[in-house]
């Protein structure tokens, strides 16, 4: 990472906006390695997927501890010393039922300590506002010269440049 002060030289509404201006200026023979895409004005989006109820609270516990069960019992089975190959797939197949019972039951034990609160599904992620390209304070002015024709170009929508 640069030690030397960067300065924003432009600003994107999506990333795949910012990554194309990082592109020309690869593409220019710019020195990629003194440019950071920074997320600007985070914020936390979660989208609801559906109600929650027993069932699905049962099968989504039952999925999250399959796989560790299966991987950790895949790994134990590796240490044997007589045929390692199938002792690992016997006891990850083991493991994936057993992390998948045990699983349902910490889910089915979760949503009942719950007591109908937060009876819906969903998925969490976060977003940032804008996307700045930053760029080391000694190459800023050919970055803003070579992202100038990017614009003229008419390669997208871009907010001035500072």
């Amino acid at each position: 990472m640069s030690e030397q002060p960067r300065r924003p030289d432009a600003a994107y509404e999506t990333y795949q906006e910012a990554g194309r201006a990082v592109d020309h200026l690869s593409g220019q023979g710019f020195p990629v390695e003194r440019v950071a895409i920074i997320g600007q004005g985070v914020r936390l989006v979660e989208q609801v997927v559906g109600r929650m109820d027993y069932g699905w609270a049962a099968l989504h516990a039952a999925a999250s501890g399959a796989l560790p069960g299966a991987l950790i019992g895949w790994l134990f089975g590796l240490v044997a010393w007589v045929d390692p190959l199938v002792s690992a797939l016997l006891v990850a197949l083991y493991g994936l039922v057993l992390g998948g019972i045990v699983g349902a039951l910490f889910g089915l034990l979760l949503y009942a300590l719950r007591g109908g609160r937060r009876d819906v599904a969903s998925v969490r992620s976060v977003e940032p506002g804008r996307y700045d390209v930053v760029v080391d304070e000694a190459v800023a002015d050919e970055a803003v010269r070579l992202l100038g024709g990017l614009r003229t170009a008419g390669a997208g929508r871009r907010p001035a440049l500072t």
